[in-house]
């Protein structure tokens, strides 16, 4: 329990509607991010159809360009403070790149070769991955220099966070809506329909996301920038720095082994697709009728699990506030995360069920499970980035450095490379189980998830069931050895206010 709070005497200084606009800019970007995370392995997959392997090659190649880069830019923002500001210029002028990318990143140009759908899939992600990195970094840094409380600074963190996962259900919504609307008045057959579909879901989150998200620019103040400290010869350098700082460390080992949890979203439309039907009988049906069906059963599972995980994940995102009065950090990453291993464990019997007895209805019995299963999504999404929050105090207090925008390129890096192995075992599971996306999906044919074996079926849910919960309980393991918590924590603090005010820099 935390009852001394000794570190709240330390000011507020952001005003109501700096914290809000702040908030509503993480919800835009959580439309962009939500998109190309939730669906570009579907897309690539099902409508683009580029081959698994390469898809495979492409993620895991990006995230090693990202290994590189992602720090490099966070370097780059410690580095450099412009005349527009430290981190503030780089959201606007990534804001029209970004939108242009996210569209293209979802269109499917016709009569190209697989050799050259394979190209322009690699161009341009591998170009969106890049700029949104120029962005994403110094936005998430953004809390750590906008007030020295912290307190203030995790309040702010959770609402954007919670806000930015608002942001990340749009894309879910849009996809249910087009899946059922679409059929009804578009005259579009098999794979040419979701590319209609992709195709509208990206221009409405690229647009108004991207609005949302760089009118931050304009209201936000950066308060808590500290002068650029050249280093002297003998000192650590900035990376080396990062990697002796002990807890920032636990953090991101910590995101790399909770991975996993990304398949909730990355996965449910692949579940949708080749795990169940939900939906009336087949036989007799038209051609037209036939995958007007599927289609709306793909749209409805998926959606199922869609708002499953938001409710876990917004309702754990919506509490946290509350819970850091009473529980820090470690407590709470630990106590979501075993409770969502258990909770998957019992989602997994349950599916297993509703697959091998052809019991489809039992897939509404895993409803509650999976919003538990979820609920470590929302607590680890907020509170990573409150510990690194924590674990920069930390650095600058042993080193005199505050290197936010290295910290920030790490919790970047972490999150995109769960998002690529999110896709890597997604498509692993296609090569096991030899499940071919060109026969299921074509131009004049869908086929149902019941034309498959139980055992494929099963493998398939099981993305969204088991090992996303494994991946919960392995992450919890480096969180016993974090200690930024309680009194420590506090007196981190109120040494840091007061070498400020010797070295004369005032927070207003």
């Amino acid at each position: 329990m935390q009852k001394s709070k000794a570190y709240d005497n330390v000011k507020s200084v952001i005003p109501k509607k700096e914290f809000w606009i702040y908030a509503v800019g993480a919800l835009g970007q959580g439309m962009i991010y939500s998109i190309m995370s939730s669906y570009i392995s579907d897309f690539y997959i099902n409508v683009l159809q580029v081959p698994l392997l390469f898809v495979l090659l492409l993620m895991l190649i990006a995230r090693f360009f990202d290994a590189i880069y992602d720090p490099f830019m966070g370097a780059i923002v410690d580095r450099y403070t412009t005349k527009w500001g430290k981190m503030k210029p780089y959201m606007l002028f990534t804001a029209i790149p970004i939108a242009v990318l996210t569209f293209f990143m979802f269109f499917a140009p016709s009569g190209l070769s697989v050799s050259e759908k394979m190209v322009y899939a690699a161009v341009i992600y591998v170009l969106w991955g890049i700029t949104y990195s120029v962005s994403d970094v110094p936005f998430w840094s953004l809390p750590n220099a906008m007030t020295p409380n912290p307190s203030e600074r995790a309040k702010t963190l959770s609402v954007g966070r919670t806000l930015n996962g608002v942001g990340a259900a749009v894309p879910m919504g849009l996809f249910l809506l087009l899946g059922f609307i679409m059929p009804r008045v578009s005259s579009a057959k098999g794979i040419e329909m979701d590319k209609k579909i992709y195709m509208a879901m990206a221009i409405v989150c690229s647009v108004i996301g991207i609005m949302l998200f760089v009118n931050s620019y304009f209201h936000i103040r950066e308060r808590v920038v500290l002068p650029h400290k050249k280093r002297q010869k003998g000192e650590p350098s900035a990376l080396s720095r990062i990697i002796k700082c002990k807890p920032l460390v636990l953090v991101v080992i910590m995101g790399l082994l909770s991975s996993g949890r990304y398949m909730m979203q990355a996965a449910a439309v692949h579940v949708a697709r080749y795990a169940f039907y939900i939906g009336p009988s087949l036989d007799g049906l038209t051609q037209a009728a036939r995958t007007a069906a599927i289609k709306g059963s793909v749209s409805t599972v998926s959606t199922l699990f869609s708002v499953c995980s938001a409710v876990g994940m917004f309702g754990a995102m919506l509490f946290m506030p509350s819970l850091y009065k009473r529980y820090n950090y470690k407590q709470i990453v630990l106590f979501t995360c075993i409770a969502g291993f258990l909770a998957s464990v019992a989602t997994s019997v349950i599916g297993a069920l509703a697959i091998f007895t052809k019991a489809s209805y039992l897939v509404y019995v895993c409803i509650p499970f999976i919003i538990i299963q979820c609920i470590p999504l929302g607590a680890l999404n907020i509170t990573s980035y409150a510990m690194i929050g924590d674990s920069l105090d930390y650095l600058e207090l042993k080193t005199g450095y505050r290197d936010n925008g290295l910290c920030s390129a790490c919790q970047s890096f972490v999150n995109q490379f769960g998002n690529a192995i999110a896709t890597t075992f997604i498509v692993l599971m296609y090569i096991i189980i030899n499940i071919s996306p060109s026969q299921m999906l074509n131009a004049e044919v869908v086929k149902a998830a019941t034309e498959l074996l139980p055992m494929q079926r099963f493998a398939m849910f099981s993305l969204v069931s088991i090992v996303p919960g494994i991946s919960l309980l392995l992450c919890a393991v480096p969180i016993f050895f974090y200690d930024l918590t309680g009194a420590k924590k506090e007196q981190i603090t109120l040494e840091l206010e007061k070498i400020r005010k010797e070295r004369g820099i005032n927070i207003d």
